[in-house]
Protein backbone atom coordinates (compact mmCIF):
# COMPACT_ATOMS: atom_id res chain seq x y z
CA UNK A 1 0.00 0.00 0.00
CA UNK A 2 2.68 2.45 0.85
CA UNK A 3 4.42 1.61 -2.88
CA UNK A 4 1.18 2.36 -4.71
CA UNK A 5 0.78 6.03 -2.38
CA UNK A 6 4.63 6.66 -3.54
CA UNK A 7 3.59 5.66 -7.19
CA UNK A 8 -0.07 8.14 -6.92
CA UNK A 9 2.52 10.92 -5.60
CA UNK A 10 4.76 10.81 -8.25
CA UNK A 11 2.13 10.91 -10.74
CA UNK A 12 0.23 14.07 -9.41
CA UNK A 13 3.69 16.04 -9.06
CA UNK A 14 4.46 15.61 -12.86
CA UNK A 15 1.10 16.38 -14.31
CA UNK A 16 1.26 20.26 -13.05
CA UNK A 17 4.87 20.25 -14.45
CA UNK A 18 3.54 19.35 -17.56
CA UNK A 19 0.70 21.67 -17.59
CA UNK A 20 3.19 24.24 -16.67
CA UNK A 21 5.42 23.73 -19.46
CA UNK A 22 2.66 23.58 -22.18
CA UNK A 23 2.01 27.01 -20.26
CA UNK A 24 5.22 28.47 -21.10
CA UNK A 25 5.43 27.51 -24.57
CA UNK A 26 2.05 28.92 -25.56
CA UNK A 27 3.55 32.08 -24.10
CA UNK A 28 6.79 31.83 -25.50
CA UNK A 29 5.58 30.93 -28.93
CA UNK A 30 3.64 33.90 -29.95
CA UNK A 31 6.71 36.13 -28.55
CA UNK A 32 9.27 34.40 -30.80
CA UNK A 33 7.35 34.64 -33.69
CA UNK A 34 6.76 38.54 -33.10
CA UNK A 35 10.47 39.00 -32.63
CA UNK A 36 11.25 36.96 -35.50
CA UNK A 37 8.73 38.55 -37.32
CA UNK A 38 9.85 42.31 -36.52
CA UNK A 39 13.63 40.95 -37.14
CA UNK A 40 12.93 39.89 -40.14
CA UNK A 41 10.44 42.83 -41.78
CA UNK A 42 13.25 45.35 -40.10
CA UNK A 43 15.86 43.09 -42.45
CA UNK A 44 13.82 43.71 -45.37
CA UNK A 45 13.39 47.06 -44.77
CA UNK A 46 17.43 47.88 -43.76
CA UNK A 47 18.16 46.02 -47.45
CA UNK A 48 15.06 47.86 -49.20
CA UNK A 49 16.21 51.28 -47.81
CA UNK A 50 19.55 50.43 -49.36
CA UNK A 51 18.63 49.89 -52.19
CA UNK A 52 16.31 52.59 -52.87
CA UNK A 53 18.58 54.99 -51.37
CA UNK A 54 21.43 54.10 -52.83
CA UNK A 55 20.36 54.41 -56.08
CA UNK A 56 19.57 58.08 -55.36
CA UNK A 57 22.88 58.78 -54.67
CA UNK A 58 24.48 61.33 -57.11
CA UNK A 59 28.46 61.43 -56.81
CA UNK A 60 28.74 65.11 -58.19
CA UNK A 61 32.44 65.74 -57.66
CA UNK A 62 31.77 68.23 -54.50
CA UNK A 63 33.61 66.59 -51.60
CA UNK A 64 32.67 68.85 -49.00
CA UNK A 65 31.63 72.79 -48.91
CA UNK A 66 33.94 75.74 -49.49
CA UNK A 67 33.37 76.94 -46.31
CA UNK A 68 33.92 73.66 -44.19
CA UNK A 69 38.13 73.30 -42.95
CA UNK A 70 37.45 69.53 -42.88
CA UNK A 71 35.00 67.06 -44.11
CA UNK A 72 31.87 66.25 -41.64
CA UNK A 73 30.31 63.18 -40.61
CA UNK A 74 26.86 63.32 -39.39
CA UNK A 75 27.49 60.75 -36.40
CA UNK A 76 29.90 63.01 -35.08
CA UNK A 77 29.15 66.79 -36.36
CA UNK A 78 26.52 69.00 -36.52
CA UNK A 79 25.59 69.51 -40.51
CA UNK A 80 23.63 71.47 -42.90
CA UNK A 81 20.98 69.76 -45.64
CA UNK A 82 19.66 71.89 -48.45
CA UNK A 83 16.10 70.29 -49.69
CA UNK A 84 14.97 71.23 -53.21
CA UNK A 85 11.10 70.63 -54.24
CA UNK A 86 11.64 70.70 -58.08
CA UNK A 87 8.53 71.85 -60.18
CA UNK A 88 8.99 68.95 -62.25
CA UNK A 89 6.72 66.27 -63.80
CA UNK A 90 6.72 64.39 -66.85
CA UNK A 91 4.26 67.09 -68.97
CA UNK A 92 7.02 69.66 -67.96
CA UNK A 93 10.10 67.28 -68.92
CA UNK A 94 11.66 68.96 -71.87
CA UNK A 95 9.89 72.01 -72.26
CA UNK A 96 11.47 73.98 -69.42
CA UNK A 97 14.61 73.42 -67.19
CA UNK A 98 12.96 73.13 -63.66
CA UNK A 99 13.42 75.81 -61.17
CA UNK A 100 12.73 75.27 -57.19
CA UNK A 101 9.37 75.98 -55.84
CA UNK A 102 10.59 75.15 -52.75
CA UNK A 103 13.89 75.86 -50.44
CA UNK A 104 14.52 74.85 -46.90
CA UNK A 105 17.92 74.85 -45.18
CA UNK A 106 17.96 72.64 -42.45
CA UNK A 107 20.65 73.21 -39.49
CA UNK A 108 21.06 69.83 -37.49
CA UNK A 109 22.49 70.06 -33.82
CA UNK A 110 23.49 66.45 -32.94
CA UNK A 111 23.68 66.84 -29.16
CA UNK A 112 20.28 68.92 -28.74
CA UNK A 113 19.00 66.26 -31.35
CA UNK A 114 16.82 69.98 -32.67
CA UNK A 115 16.46 70.52 -36.27
CA UNK A 116 16.12 74.43 -37.45
CA UNK A 117 14.25 74.85 -40.63
CA UNK A 118 14.73 77.74 -42.71
CA UNK A 119 12.19 78.56 -45.46
CA UNK A 120 13.76 80.36 -48.69
CA UNK A 121 11.54 82.43 -50.26
CA UNK A 122 11.75 81.66 -54.12
CA UNK A 123 11.51 85.13 -55.18
CA UNK A 124 14.05 86.43 -52.92
CA UNK A 125 16.16 88.91 -55.14
CA UNK A 126 19.76 87.66 -54.42
CA UNK A 127 23.27 87.31 -55.99
CA UNK A 128 23.50 84.38 -58.30
CA UNK A 129 27.03 83.52 -59.19
CA UNK A 130 26.76 81.03 -61.54
CA UNK A 131 25.07 83.48 -63.96
CA UNK A 132 27.33 86.91 -61.68
CA UNK A 133 24.13 89.26 -61.39
CA UNK A 134 20.99 89.18 -58.89
CA UNK A 135 17.86 87.26 -60.03
CA UNK A 136 15.30 85.46 -58.03
CA UNK A 137 16.89 82.65 -55.96
CA UNK A 138 14.95 79.58 -57.32
CA UNK A 139 15.97 80.61 -61.13
CA UNK A 140 19.40 79.49 -59.90
CA UNK A 141 18.46 75.88 -60.35
CA UNK A 142 17.55 76.51 -64.00
CA UNK A 143 20.75 78.23 -64.34
CA UNK A 144 22.65 75.68 -63.17
CA UNK A 145 21.06 72.87 -61.35
CA UNK A 146 21.87 71.40 -57.99
CA UNK A 147 25.34 73.07 -57.52
CA UNK A 148 24.43 76.66 -58.87
CA UNK A 149 21.38 76.39 -56.27
CA UNK A 150 23.67 75.38 -53.50
CA UNK A 151 26.28 77.89 -54.04
CA UNK A 152 24.05 80.91 -54.40
CA UNK A 153 22.07 79.96 -50.82
CA UNK A 154 26.08 79.42 -49.26
CA UNK A 155 26.89 82.89 -50.76
CA UNK A 156 23.41 84.53 -49.50
CA UNK A 157 23.87 82.90 -45.84
CA UNK A 158 27.95 82.32 -45.60
CA UNK A 159 26.68 79.20 -44.45
CA UNK A 160 28.06 75.65 -45.76
CA UNK A 161 25.71 73.44 -47.29
CA UNK A 162 27.58 69.94 -46.64
CA UNK A 163 23.99 67.81 -47.73
CA UNK A 164 20.99 68.16 -50.27
CA UNK A 165 17.79 66.45 -51.25
CA UNK A 166 16.02 67.43 -54.19
CA UNK A 167 12.42 66.21 -54.63
CA UNK A 168 10.36 66.43 -57.75
CA UNK A 169 6.49 66.82 -57.43
CA UNK A 170 5.62 62.59 -57.04
CA UNK A 171 8.32 62.02 -54.10
CA UNK A 172 5.93 64.97 -52.26
CA UNK A 173 2.63 63.38 -53.12
CA UNK A 174 3.79 59.64 -52.62
CA UNK A 175 5.54 60.15 -49.62
CA UNK A 176 2.16 61.69 -47.76
CA UNK A 177 -0.15 59.21 -49.29
CA UNK A 178 2.35 56.42 -47.99
CA UNK A 179 1.92 57.97 -44.27
CA UNK A 180 -2.42 58.31 -44.56
CA UNK A 181 -1.95 61.75 -45.59
CA UNK A 182 -1.21 64.82 -42.98
CA UNK A 183 -3.59 67.14 -40.83
CA UNK A 184 -3.04 70.81 -41.81
CA UNK A 185 -5.43 73.66 -41.13
CA UNK A 186 -6.72 75.63 -44.29
CA UNK A 187 -6.81 79.11 -43.88
CA UNK A 188 -8.87 80.28 -46.95
CA UNK A 189 -10.68 78.57 -49.98
CA UNK A 190 -7.90 77.02 -52.20
CA UNK A 191 -8.37 76.05 -55.92
CA UNK A 192 -5.05 74.82 -57.47
CA UNK A 193 -3.51 72.85 -60.10
CA UNK A 194 -2.67 68.80 -58.82
CA UNK A 195 0.76 67.53 -59.57
CA UNK A 196 0.05 66.77 -63.72
CA UNK A 197 -0.80 70.71 -64.14
CA UNK A 198 -4.70 70.05 -64.56
CA UNK A 199 -5.72 73.50 -63.84
CA UNK A 200 -8.08 73.88 -60.61
CA UNK A 201 -8.18 70.12 -60.32
CA UNK A 202 -7.85 70.38 -56.40
CA UNK A 203 -10.63 72.12 -54.41
CA UNK A 204 -9.97 72.60 -50.87
CA UNK A 205 -12.63 74.51 -48.11
CA UNK A 206 -11.11 76.56 -44.87
CA UNK A 207 -10.61 74.47 -41.73
CA UNK A 208 -8.99 71.48 -40.14
CA UNK A 209 -8.75 68.61 -41.78
CA UNK A 210 -6.64 65.77 -43.39
CA UNK A 211 -4.76 66.09 -46.96
CA UNK A 212 -4.21 63.21 -48.99
CA UNK A 213 -0.62 63.90 -51.32
CA UNK A 214 -2.50 65.71 -54.17
CA UNK A 215 -4.14 68.12 -52.11
CA UNK A 216 -1.26 68.42 -49.65
CA UNK A 217 1.12 69.45 -52.74
CA UNK A 218 -1.76 72.16 -54.06
CA UNK A 219 -1.47 73.48 -50.51
CA UNK A 220 1.83 74.00 -50.31
CA UNK A 221 2.03 75.40 -53.95
CA UNK A 222 -0.92 78.05 -53.73
CA UNK A 223 -0.17 81.42 -52.94
CA UNK A 224 -3.20 83.35 -54.69
CA UNK A 225 -4.13 84.51 -51.30
CA UNK A 226 -1.71 85.85 -49.45
CA UNK A 227 2.10 85.60 -50.66
CA UNK A 228 5.02 83.50 -51.12
CA UNK A 229 6.62 84.00 -47.45
CA UNK A 230 3.17 82.73 -45.94
CA UNK A 231 3.78 79.73 -48.67
CA UNK A 232 7.00 79.63 -47.45
CA UNK A 233 5.75 78.67 -43.68
CA UNK A 234 2.58 76.52 -44.94
CA UNK A 235 5.56 74.19 -46.46
CA UNK A 236 7.40 74.29 -42.92
CA UNK A 237 4.27 73.56 -41.56
CA UNK A 238 3.71 70.59 -44.00
CA UNK A 239 7.32 69.27 -43.16
CA UNK A 240 7.11 69.70 -40.01
CA UNK A 241 3.72 67.23 -39.74
CA UNK A 242 5.41 64.64 -41.93
CA UNK A 243 8.73 64.16 -39.82
CA UNK A 244 6.40 63.92 -36.75
CA UNK A 245 4.09 61.34 -38.59
CA UNK A 246 6.62 58.99 -40.32
CA UNK A 247 8.54 59.00 -37.20
CA UNK A 248 5.43 57.74 -35.57
CA UNK A 249 4.90 54.31 -34.47
CA UNK A 250 1.72 53.77 -36.04
CA UNK A 251 3.65 54.45 -39.32
CA UNK A 252 6.61 51.96 -38.38
CA UNK A 253 4.46 49.33 -41.00
CA UNK A 254 4.54 52.15 -43.93
CA UNK A 255 7.84 52.47 -43.85
CA UNK A 256 8.03 50.13 -46.89
CA UNK A 257 5.82 52.51 -49.25
CA UNK A 258 7.65 55.56 -48.06
CA UNK A 259 11.17 53.92 -48.92
CA UNK A 260 9.84 53.56 -52.48
CA UNK A 261 8.02 56.50 -53.12
CA UNK A 262 11.29 58.73 -52.14
CA UNK A 263 13.29 56.32 -53.85
CA UNK A 264 11.75 56.69 -57.28
CA UNK A 265 12.31 60.21 -56.98
CA UNK A 266 14.87 61.50 -54.93
CA UNK A 267 18.66 62.22 -55.41
CA UNK A 268 21.43 63.82 -52.61
CA UNK A 269 24.69 63.52 -51.90
CA UNK A 270 23.89 61.56 -48.73
CA UNK A 271 25.07 57.93 -48.78
CA UNK A 272 23.06 55.21 -47.10
CA UNK A 273 25.49 55.49 -44.33
CA UNK A 274 25.38 58.92 -43.67
CA UNK A 275 21.74 58.57 -43.86
CA UNK A 276 21.57 56.10 -41.00
CA UNK A 277 23.50 58.77 -39.09
CA UNK A 278 20.01 60.64 -39.06
CA UNK A 279 18.17 57.99 -37.61
CA UNK A 280 19.16 58.75 -34.12
CA UNK A 281 16.97 62.26 -34.20
CA UNK A 282 14.07 60.23 -35.00
CA UNK A 283 14.78 57.76 -32.06
CA UNK A 284 16.51 59.72 -29.18
CA UNK A 285 13.12 59.10 -26.90
CA UNK A 286 11.00 62.21 -27.62
CA UNK A 287 9.61 64.41 -29.96
CA UNK A 288 11.75 66.15 -32.18
CA UNK A 289 12.71 69.68 -31.90
CA UNK A 290 11.90 71.49 -35.05
CA UNK A 291 11.97 75.25 -35.23
CA UNK A 292 10.69 76.79 -38.05
CA UNK A 293 12.19 80.45 -39.58
CA UNK A 294 11.72 82.83 -42.66
CA UNK A 295 13.65 85.50 -43.87
CA UNK A 296 11.49 89.06 -43.78
CA UNK A 297 12.00 91.37 -46.42
CA UNK A 298 9.00 93.56 -48.43
CA UNK A 299 8.38 93.86 -52.06
CA UNK A 300 10.32 95.07 -54.57
CA UNK A 301 9.33 95.63 -58.19
CA UNK A 302 12.23 97.15 -60.45
CA UNK A 303 10.49 97.24 -63.87
CA UNK A 304 7.54 95.35 -63.06
CA UNK A 305 9.26 92.15 -62.03
CA UNK A 306 8.09 91.11 -58.71
CA UNK A 307 10.92 90.75 -56.26
CA UNK A 308 10.98 89.64 -52.48
CA UNK A 309 14.01 92.06 -51.28
CA UNK A 310 15.31 90.66 -48.04
CA UNK A 311 15.63 92.37 -44.79
CA UNK A 312 19.33 92.97 -44.14
CA UNK A 313 19.61 93.58 -40.58
CA UNK A 314 16.62 90.13 -40.28
CA UNK A 315 18.73 88.14 -42.50
CA UNK A 316 22.04 88.55 -40.22
CA UNK A 317 20.45 88.32 -37.15
CA UNK A 318 19.07 84.62 -39.20
CA UNK A 319 22.32 84.02 -40.45
CA UNK A 320 23.71 84.23 -36.60
CA UNK A 321 21.30 81.96 -35.58
CA UNK A 322 21.75 79.47 -37.75
CA UNK A 323 25.64 79.42 -37.57
CA UNK A 324 25.32 79.13 -33.56
CA UNK A 325 23.35 76.26 -34.02
CA UNK A 326 26.09 74.28 -36.37
CA UNK A 327 28.20 75.52 -33.61
CA UNK A 328 30.86 77.23 -36.07
CA UNK A 329 34.15 78.21 -34.23
CA UNK A 330 34.96 80.01 -37.19
CA UNK A 331 33.05 82.33 -39.58
CA UNK A 332 34.17 81.64 -43.16
CA UNK A 333 33.44 85.17 -45.17
CA UNK A 334 35.47 84.02 -48.59
CA UNK A 335 32.64 84.80 -50.55
CA UNK A 336 32.24 88.28 -48.94
CA UNK A 337 35.99 89.21 -49.60
CA UNK A 338 36.05 87.86 -52.89
CA UNK A 339 32.86 88.84 -54.29
CA UNK A 340 30.61 92.12 -54.33
CA UNK A 341 27.43 92.34 -55.64
CA UNK A 342 27.05 93.06 -59.46
CA UNK A 343 24.69 94.50 -61.43
CA UNK A 344 21.41 92.97 -62.20
CA UNK A 345 21.77 93.70 -65.92
CA UNK A 346 23.77 91.43 -67.34
CA UNK A 347 25.17 93.08 -70.47
CA UNK A 348 26.73 95.69 -67.89
CA UNK A 349 29.01 93.08 -66.57
CA UNK A 350 30.05 91.37 -69.49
Amino acid sequence: MVGNNNKRSRIDTRKPKRRLRKRIKFILLPMLLAFFAVTFYGAYLYIKADSALSGAFEDGGRDKSDLRDDYVDPKFDNVSILIMGVDENEGRKGREIARTDALVLATLNKDEKSIKLLSIPRDSYVYIPEVGYEDKINHAHAFGGTYATIETVERLLDIPVDYYVKLNFHAFVDVIDAIGGIEADVPYEVKESDSGDHRDSIHLLPGKQILDGEEALAFARTRKKDSDVERGKRQLELIDSVINKSTSVTSVFKYDDIIEAVGNNLSTNMTFTEMKSFFSYATHGSKLNVEKLSLEGYDYQPENIYYWQLDDDALQETINMLKGHLELSEYVDSFNESTEFESADPSINN
